[in-house]
């Protein structure tokens, strides 16, 4: 699925986001929710050069928004990708995380509208039933390069680095929730 896609539930979906920008409503989105986000905000959704899927690194920026969100301490962390669309940064938001195959991985709206393109909310099911079900996908895929992992790499890295990635999200998640005053 892409966020280009003209579904019977994309028009409202984008309105929907409109909206709760216009009325200061918070907004988080991973993934397709983070390219109809900027979609929904001005931004562009376009296929990426090459198809990310498994454990990549991510970049926080080096700015004042990122160490906000992120915390002072934290230059990078391992996140899960499952993708192959990438957003642009919508007009007036700030870029802050980037990664090396997919420059624009997450971005802030108004300190309050939290979109982007990694997943940090995995939990060891999830990624079980991503393999399971996108084992034929990433068979596909994996002549793409280092982007793509074979379903026994992610399963292996996910051992490694789901805890690291649920305090990247619990960091990311207490600061959105401060929005919802």
């Amino acid at each position: 699925m892409s966020a280009n896609d003209e579904l019977p539930w994309t028009a409202p979906v984008l309105a929907l986001m409109r909206d709760a920008a216009k009325r200061g409503v918070p907004m988080i989105g991973h993934c397709l929710g983070g390219q109809l986000m900027s979609r929904a905000l001005g931004g562009r959704v376009s296929r990426n050069p090459v198809k990310e899927i498994g454990w990549v690194r991510i970049d926080a920026e080096p700015s004042p928004l990122a160490r906000e969100w992120l915390g002072e301490d934290l230059d990078s962390f391992e996140s899960f990708q499952w993708h192959e669309d990438t957003f642009t940064v919508p007009s007036g938001a700030e870029r802050i995380l980037s990664g090396q195959h997919c420059a624009n991985q997450g971005y802030v709206v108004d300190g309050l509208h939290l979109g982007m393109q990694c997943h940090v909310e995995m939990d060891p099911e999830m990624i079980d039933v991503w393999c399971r079900t996108g084992s034929d996908e990433i068979d596909e895929s994996l002549h793409q390069g280092d982007a793509v992992q074979d379903v026994p790499t992610i399963r292996d890295l996910a051992k490694r680095n789901l805890q690291g990635l649920s305090a990247v999200a619990d960091r990311l998640y207490s600061r959105w929730i401060r929005g919802l005053r």
